[in-house]
């Protein structure tokens, strides 16, 4: 069996880009059981909920959810449970100082394979209030109707 190789992305978080300003992303490596990780190959998760904590020099991914393997038996795993992530003592140490700044928070952006195993990327993110919401709406579409003149220009 040959060994995979490159990115095979699982499920991205788009409501993070659209809820927050972010500051910093970081990969981490997850702990997994057998039955997440065939899940996680039949491409089902969902990272709506998740967030992601620094607790005793430790990174856990929290609130991710990812489905029981239909073909597991009492093996099977619950799914949202704590989930440990696997980074370097620097990194790790370098998001608890942030997280430990008022407003900031570590929020999953994407879950994916990559090179066979898997991983997440965790993003160092501010909140949004509701009228940089709408801000960030309006240059959108201000973008979008200045594409559509050029175009009917040409």
């Amino acid at each position: 069996m040959a060994a995979e190789q490159g990115v095979k992305v699982i499920a991205r978080n788009r409501r993070a880009r659209h809820d927050y300003h972010i500051d910093d992303v970081y990969e981490a490596g997850l702990v997994l059981t057998g039955t997440e990780v065939k899940s996680l190959r039949a491409g089902r998760a969902s990272l709506a909920d998740g967030f992601a904590q620094i607790t005793d020099h430790e990174a856990w991914l929290l609130n991710v959810h990812i489905p029981v393997y239909t073909e597991g038996t009492w093996t099977n795993h619950e799914p949202r449970r704590p989930r440990k992530l696997l980074m370097h003592r620097k990194e790790i140490d370098k998001l608890a100082s942030a997280t430990a700044e008022r407003g900031l928070t570590l929020v999953p952006l994407s879950l994916y394979f990559k090179d066979g195993k898997a991983k997440v990327e965790l993003a160092v993110a501010r909140g949004k209030r509701t009228y940089d919401k709408r801000h960030d709406l309006a240059e959108r579409d201000a973008a979008r109707d200045i594409d559509r003149a050029l175009r009917r220009r040409r």
